[in-house]
């Protein structure tokens, strides 16, 4: 799956464990997301982004807020200054799902445009 193909997806209601990706698709994937990582316990994908203040790391939330309304897959994120961290899983899977990958690419699509 490349960054261009995800972003180019759109994110579907996925429920039960057989939607959760395996390991070496997770590993295959993450290659197309610039920085981002499977937690240590691989419950969530994660990725830290530096601002040059407060007010950017705000406008970045509220414009990934906006695109998570769109997709319906909502991250965890940690706001502070300069800084945000964002979290992507699948509650519904009990794991990653290629919507926690069109999301994690939506969101550095955001930051390219």
């Amino acid at each position: 799956m490349t960054f261009a193909e995800l972003c180019a997806m759109k994110c579907e209601p996925l429920k039960g464990a057989h939607n959760a990706l395996r390991r070496e698709q997770i590993d295959e994937w993450l290659t197309a997301l610039s920085g981002w990582q499977l937690a240590p316990d691989a419950s969530h994908l994660r990725k830290n982004f530096k601002f040059r203040d407060f007010a950017g790391a705000l406008a970045f939330v509220n414009a990934l807020g906006w695109v998570a309304e769109r997709e319906n897959h909502h991250p965890d994120l940690e706001l502070g200054w300069g800084r945000c961290q964002v979290r992507f899983s699948t509650h519904d899977v009990g794991g990653i799902s290629r919507n926690d990958f069109i999301c994690a690419a939506k969101t550095e699509a955001l930051l390219n445009s």
